[in-house]
């Protein structure tokens, strides 16, 4: 059985679900996850927001707005009289809903079940096409079988088990329809999976059934060797193993979340990223298989503060780097790059929130300098300590950018280098000349 996931653009329209329907279609058994409508679940945002806020008019408008546009999606989708009805029956249930929480006290608990509404109405309304256009399937609820721990990570013995006995349900069927992104937490309560969403689910739910393939169709033939909105000329990558992926999704490359593949990689199941509007092109395949030394893509991370730490000491001191690393773990805080010498350590961290804190306390012990408007500009491949040359490559055509640190070693996937965000769109174009446009692929 495969797993295919289809994220908002590719169900965004009435015109988008057709194709979707088209792709699916297959003798081969097949779960097929979906994300909310494209713009829905920011729109759920903007209600939500609104009832924290107490703005109960400003909250009804947004919910009429949405509502209109659903009117418009189910007249549009769906072409009998039966059909219509009880397209305009479920989007009616399901604002009817959202708009109850209008009259009562607004909850974290409450906004977690509004953001909801977004993949249960897109898979009703999928399912239902599919059903008048005499396709079976099933609607198989994710909040059934979906949950996390009370650490708010994924349950997956609870997901797999649960979805299995689902499954055993339709021994006949061969195409079911599920949501994206969400499930119930530890006490049964609404939640979503927040990292990766729809992904992560699709994932998830491979691991869980040990799925032969994991298929994530977005509008991007694949992931690029680089950023296709900053940099010309950049080309899908056919083949990435899951430690490259992950090195591209945790550093920039928006196509993937780094959550979002590990369930498959602890299974050892391929994942394939397909084009919902280019479904001839080949796409990517991420496996555990790597093609060999050779470098990969490019991708840069932005919002990075560089905090540079120096001992009071001429030397630095016994426990001196643990004390450091204890501050920022009790802080809940990683750090992304760090080098060291002989009296100083240099760090990097994406998420600002402590750092005031942070800071606070390093300087306790130790002078400490804060850069902000950063970027790390990440080189992915395979870097095994016997392959020569790829250093030389990477800072030849990084010689004109002015570099603040250089971090190498720690993954045999990955050369990190740190650069001021002014820079990144020029050290980005220069790697792409320089590593993808020389004949040195």
């Amino acid at each position: 059985m495969k797993v295919v996931k289809f994220g908002g653009t590719s169900v965004g329209s009435a015109e988008r679900m057709f194709s979707v329907a088209k792709l699916i279609k297959s003798s081969e058994p097949r779960i097929v996850v979906l994300s909310a409508v494209s713009g829905t679940t920011n729109s759920l945002v903007e209600i939500s927001s609104a009832l924290y806020k107490g703005d109960k008019d400003g909250a009804n408008k947004l919910i009429d707005a949405l509502h209109n546009k659903y009117k418009v999606l189910v007249k549009e989708l769906l072409k009998t009289a039966d059909g219509i009805k009880k397209g305009n029956e479920l989007i009616d249930e399901h604002f009817e809903y959202i708009r109850n929480f209008t009259k009562d006290l607004f909850t974290i608990h409450e906004e977690k079940a509004i953001l909801a509404q977004g993949e249960l109405i897109s898979t009703a309304l999928f399912h239902y096409y599919l059903e008048e256009n005499g396709e079976k399937s099933v609607l198989l609820p994710a909040l059934n079988f979906m949950r996390t721990d009370e650490e708010g990570e994924p349950d997956l013995n609870y997901i797999s088990d649960n979805l299995k006995r689902e499954l055993k349900n339709y021994p006949n069927d061969k195409l079911f329809i599920t949501q994206g992104y969400i499930c119930r937490n530890a006490f049964g309560e609404i939640d979503n999976l927040k990292r990766g969403g729809s992904d992560y689910t699709a994932s998830l739910v491979g691991a869980a059934i040990e799925a032969e393939e994991i298929q994530i169709w977005t509008d991007i033939d694949g992931m690029h060797n680089n950023d296709p909105r900053i940099v010309k000329k950049t080309f899908p990558i056919e083949e990435l193993s899951f430690d490259e992926a992950a090195e591209l999704a945790y550093f920039g490359a928006k196509i993937l979340h780094p959550s979002s593949v590990l369930p498959a990689r602890l299974k050892n199941i391929p994942v394939r990223l397909l084009n919902t509007m280019q479904p001839e092109a080949k796409g990517t395949l991420i496996s555990q298989k790597s093609s060999g030394g050779n470098i990969k893509a490019v991708a840069a991370k932005d919002g990075i503060y560089a905090i540079k730490i120096r001992s009071g000491r001429m030397l630095m001191a016994y426990g001196f780097l643990r004390s450091v690393f204890e501050i920022f773990e009790r802080y809940k805080t990683p750090i992304d790059m760090i080098t060291t010498s002989e009296v100083a350590v240099s760090l990097t961290i994406d998420e600002p929130k402590n750092l005031e804190a942070i800071v606070a306390e390093l300087k306790s012990f130790a002078t400490v300098e804060v850069d902000k408007d950063q970027s790390i500009v990440c080189v992915v491949g395979d870097f095994l300590g016997e392959h020569k040359g790829y250093a030389v490559k990477i800072f030849e055509a990084l010689r004109n950018i002015p570099i603040r640190m250089i971090s190498y070693g720690g993954s045999p996937n990955n050369v990190s280098v740190l650069v001021e965000t002014k820079y990144k769109n020029e050290a980005l174009t220069a790697l792409n000349d320089g590593l993808f446009n020389s004949g040195n692929k």
